[in-house]
């Protein structure tokens, strides 16, 4: 995941001679050791200065071409990890291009409403709905892998600070520590709860088992078989039973 300032990244992908030492170095760090081969997972390749969405989203296509070329020729896997691409998101990216190089593309179908703002679901069975549709016309289903949640934001109502993360699994040990019944949003299909702390109403969404098994015939509609889960030991123990049977 990226960690530098904004434009840092955009710069690299934009330069070939860059472009082309970056890979430099991760091809000479897959070879270090016995790894299988890179998950590219570049978030924020934020468009400044003379870098256009345009020119940004061939940069970075270009670094996944080549850098899976590489990977291939050395035995390795490639895959890339992009946010979702909907009407309002995701113009960075050219799923096309990268359907066609990438073993997988890993789509991370979280944070629907982030840790700022009004407390919100984290995903929805509606938007899975259109992150898919779009995706699915673009990219074999069988390279597309749907990245789930497996956490939480926990929310003071009406107040600017940012939300508390908390893991699906300390979300429902929450929930049962403060007494709040269990309720799942008919829209979205995710859990929530509000308690108070200090005076204070806090709302908690989060994704456990229950949800995810509602979100799932979204995904088997579209003929996506393959998930990936942000993050391990995060998950309500009882994802894994839903995810093996499926729906």
């Amino acid at each position: 995941m990226e960690q530098m300032e904004p434009g840092a990244l955009a710069a690299v992908v934009t330069s070939p001679d860059r472009r082309a030492e970056h890979i430099t170095e991760l091809l000479a760090l897959v070879r270090s050791r016995a790894y299988d081969g890179i998950d590219l997972d570049y978030e924020t390749i934020a468009a400044t200065g003379d870098a256009t969405y345009r020119t940004v989203g061939a940069g970075y296509t270009a670094l996944v071409r080549d850098l899976c070329s590489g990977l291939h020729a050395l035995g390795k896997v490639c895959f890339a990890t992009v946010t979702p691409k909907t009407t309002t998101t995701g113009r960075i990216w050219d799923y096309r291009s990268l359907g066609q190089v990438a073993d997988r593309v890993r789509i991370m179908a979280y944070n629907l409403h982030y840790a700022t703002g009004t407390p919100e679901p984290l995903s929805s069975t509606a938007w899975y709905d259109e992150i898919l549709r779009r995706a699915t016309a673009e990219i074999p289903v069988d390279s597309i892998e749907l990245g789930l949640p497996a956490y939480g934001w926990d929310r003071a109502e009406g107040s600017d600070e940012g939300a508390r993360h908390v893991t699906s699994k300390e979300a429902e040990a929450l929930r049962e520590a403060v007494g709040a019944p269990y309720g799942l949003d008919p829209v979205s299909q995710t859990p929530h709860f509000t308690y108070k702390e200090d005076g204070t109403v806090r709302t908690v969404w989060y994704q456990d088992a229950r949800g995810t098994e509602a979100h799932l015939p979204v995904l088997r509609r579209y003929g996506v078989r393959d998930t990936v889960l942000w993050a391990l030991n995060f998950e309500d123990p009882g994802l894994w039973a839903v995810l093996a049977r499926g729906a």
